[in-house]
């Protein structure tokens, strides 16, 4: 069996090939440059929904990588609420996703203050509010006082991917990774956020929880690295889509025998895809927001806002007469009438197609060009 990274004499000294990854990371600094001068040209509303959406898609993504699915009415209105912001959502929240949020707004919100043993303690306890992990009851608010072991199969036939340091040793391995975490380093931030990814993934120091804490405290350095609370992107969400990629390299990196450069060389080019992901979204946010500055004085009716609206948030699939009809709640005729209206107006126009049923699009002014979501596979 093939020893693990902590087993190495030299644990926890970190190596990694500077020139290998030196080129993705300009790129990752640069695109996190060039979105946050975007942001700034948007008007403050605007920039209120980016940061809602992105902060709300967070939580539900890095939730969903363990497989746990929240809801997302709760989880949008809890952030809005908190961060004082507008948003008619419901009322009721359930009391795991208020922990949820309250570790990801601690993180993102709070970044410049020092992590801790009894905040990281906070995180996990308000991930837990029950002390039950589906099943499981489990300790809650302090680190494992027993073995680790990530295990997968039926009974009697498991499969070990990874057993964690002993729990004797956590407490200690924790000290110095805050020690790390909290000095002042002439790493790069966003390297310092990948490193204390893996460094925490591998401590392991939770019987449940380490990978949605360990994706707050890259949230948490990215922020620093950016020296701001608005988040505009969502490394959650990219990871969600690589997930498999992500195991796979974490599971291969663990036997490395210090050299890390694989594991940043990924997390790197992950943060940059999900960069694009976001530039990709803004380019939407813009458009939208030059449309309507453009046409505050064109008169339309709330159907046609309604439509246009999701036209310009990306409406999935063809939109026909029957469609708006069934969005709009309103007749055939009421539905081709609006339609006929946006198209004077030039606003909307007929798609080019051989099918038998018409579909509409916006005209070329405010259409925005169709760019697949990169997904870390080759294109």
């Amino acid at each position: 069996m093939a020893r693990y990274i902590y087993e190495y004499e030299k644990w926890p000294e970190f190596t990694w090939n500077d020139k290998q990854i030196s080129v993705i990371l300009g790129k990752v600094r640069h695109l996190q440059g060039k979105i946050f001068g975007q942001m700034g040209a948007l008007g403050f509303s605007i920039k209120e929904e980016t940061i809602l959406s992105t902060l709300t898609l967070d939580v539900l993504k890095s939730s969903e990588i363990e497989g746990e699915i929240l809801n997302y009415e709760q989880v949008r209105s809890s952030i809005a609420r908190r961060l004082g912001l507008k948003y008619a959502g419901i009322v009721h929240v359930d009391r795991n996703v208020e922990g949820v949020v309250e570790l990801m707004l601690d993180a993102t919100q709070r970044f410049d203050r020092i992590l801790v043993h009894e905040r990281i303690f906070g995180w996990h306890a308000a991930l837990f509010p029950t002390g039950w992990s589906g099943m499981h009851r489990i300790v809650t608010g302090c680190y494992r006082d027993g073995e680790m072991q990530v295990v997968s199969g039926p009974m009697g036939k498991e499969k070990i991917h990874f057993q964690a340091p002993s729990a004797s040793v956590v407490k200690k391995e924790m000290d110095a990774f805050l020690e790390w975490f909290n000095k002042n380093t002439d790493i790069d931030g966003v390297l310092k956020a990948a490193i204390a990814h893996f460094w925490f993934i591998i401590i392991h120091p939770f019987d449940d929880g380490n990978g949605r804490i360990a994706r707050a405290i890259s949230d948490m350095l990215l922020a620093r690295s950016e020296e701001s609370t608005q988040r505009f992107y969502s490394l959650s969400n990219q990871i969600l889509i690589e997930k498999k990629k992500y195991y796979e390299i974490l599971q291969q990196v663990q036997h490395s025998s210090g050299d890390i450069t694989d594991w940043l060389d990924w997390f790197l080019n992950c943060l940059y895809r999900a960069l694009v992901n976001t530039e990709e979204t803004l380019k939407r946010v813009l458009k939208k927001a030059e449309f309507w500055d453009k046409n505050t004085e064109t008169i339309l009716n709330s159907r046609q806002r309604l439509i246009l609206n999701k036209l310009f948030d990306g409406f999935e699939g063809k939109l026909k007469s029957s469609k708006w009809a069934k969005i709009t709640k309103c007749s055939a005729d009421t539905a081709l009438r609006d339609i006929k209206d946006l198209i004077e107006k030039r606003i909307l126009k007929q798609e080019e197609s051989r099918g038998r049923s018409t579909n509409y699009v916006l005209t070329d002014e405010w259409r925005m060009t169709s760019h697949n979501q990169v997904d870390g596979r080759e294109q």
